[in-house]
């Protein structure tokens, strides 16, 4: 097997530049099992970033596996033009778990393909492409969900099909409302947006999309009932709401199954897509069938909801139920946090620990200042991956370690993981 620094020269003759790699030496994951990966040369860890949380039940998990292989011995592909029966259940049994009335189902490649189905379906049902957006977000790579991606290190063109507006939102450390208490810090944020449709917007604005927790944004999480005020303001001006569940979804803030159900609200449209594959590529969008329905022209998807993947994520589905995933990510990320919580009392430079369930960031900044620490945050993800943890960054400023290990963590795992990365943070501070 090729060593990663064979590996590390052949990708940089062949792949893009702005395709970013983790760590000074970048590591190549080749094997699994339950919460822990090996790498090309033999090292092993203990996952707590799940592949931008997407191996949500834990690596190399029996049912999914077979899944896969029994599907793959009979039919690889064979597009939407047919019917494909694991399809059917798949969109069945997610319509029933999405909360939305009368829902319909479309399955897309990823997140950012979910959200940009949503975001067509909204703009052409409204017949605007005015878009409302919070600071901080982000919805993905493709030109239209960059054009709603509050975010500038993640913006790699100006160029977008809509005209966004973007208002505060759950990001409270580094806020002008930051200080305030929540139901204070929640009237604040509707206010502004009741501003910024007043000032900055012209005629009927579509849809808003919002994440219930910011992923790419460092796990920036609101109070609960936050979208419920702000979805109050969209409403009166018969604006579609877009809830994008695509990293919060499925259990993983333990509390609720959807992001959105901490809100009081029922979102006009879904997004998915990570977790439910558990490593197979899928995501989708749910709708009423009004909303659905709504597009004037045909349309496919050659691999969205294609055999292989349908049939793993009804299998990732039906384990993550059937082992009630949700309740255990309550559990052991309340363990998760209050261990952070310790150790953020222990360590200056942690300014903030803040997330829901096994969906937890660690921001870093200088104690006197606030100042984000970015270096010191890439520090601590190096000296981690000597103690053999892996986990994920993330923030405006790159200053943020995003937590979210498989929801199949036990607890001896989370005390293992916080005693690696309580080591990792002091090395990184000497």
């Amino acid at each position: 097997m090729p060593t990663h620094a064979e590996l590390l020269a052949r990708h940089r003759q062949v792949l893009p530049d702005w395709m970013i790699l983790y760590y000074r030496e970048p590591i190549a994951i080749v094997d699994g099992e339950g919460r822990h990966v090996t790498d090309a040369e033999g090292n092993r860890y203990l996952d707590f970033f799940g592949g931008i949380l997407v191996t949500m039940s834990g690596h190399r998990i029996p049912q999914v596996v077979e899944a896969i292989k029994t599907q793959a011995d009979r039919l690889l592909h064979s597009s939407t033009l047919y019917l494909i029966e694991s399809q059917i259940a798949l969109a069945e049994r997610i319509a029933a778990l999405s909360g939305i009335p009368n829902a319909k189902v479309f399955f897309t490649n990823s997140g950012t393909e979910a959200n940009d189905a949503a975001l067509m379906i909204a703009t052409q049902l409204r017949g605007s492409n005015q878009v409302i957006a919070f600071r901080g977000s982000y919805h993905g790579r493709s030109h239209s969900t960059v054009g709603v991606t509050g975010q500038r290190a993640w913006s790699a063109t100006a160029l977008s099909p809509f005209q966004t507006t973007y208002v505060h939102g759950p990001y409270r450390l580094r806020s002008p409302f930051g200080h305030l208490p929540d139901e204070e810090f929640t009237a604040a944020c509707v206010r502004d947006l009741e501003d910024m449709l007043t000032v900055a917007t012209a005629g009927q604005v579509a849809a808003m999309i919002a994440e219930p927790i910011q992923g790419v944004g460092g796990f920036a999480t609101p109070p609960d009932g936050f979208l419920g005020a702000i979805k109050e303001v969209t409403d009166r001006h018969d604006i579609l709401f877009i809830s994008d569940e695509v990293q919060t979804g499925w259990g993983r803030t333990g509390e609720n199954f959807w992001g959105y159900q901490a809100h009081g609200i029922v979102p006009d449209l879904l997004t998915f897509a990570k977790g439910l594959g558990n490593g197979m590529a899928i995501g989708g969008v749910v709708a009423p069938a009004e909303i659905m329905d709504s597009l004037p022209a045909n349309s496919i998807s050659t691999f969205g909801g294609n055999p292989i993947s349908t049939a793993a994520a009804l299998a990732n589905l039906e384990y993550v139920l059937e082992n009630d995933l949700q309740t255990n990510a309550l559990k052991v990320g309340a363990r998760l946090k209050a261990g952070l919580d310790d150790l953020a009392d222990e360590i200056p430079e942690i300014v903030e620990v803040r997330g829901k369930g096994l969906m937890l960031g660690v921001e870093f900044g200088d104690p006197s200042t606030n100042e984000p620490l970015s270096a010191l945050t890439g520090e601590v993800m190096e000296e981690a991956k000597k103690e053999g943890l892996l986990i994920g960054k993330g923030g405006l400023f790159g200053n943020t370690l995003r937590i979210a290990p498989p929801l199949s963590l036990t607890e001896a795992e989370v005390d293992e993981g916080l005693e690696k990365l309580r080591s990792a943070v002091l090395r990184a501070r000497d």
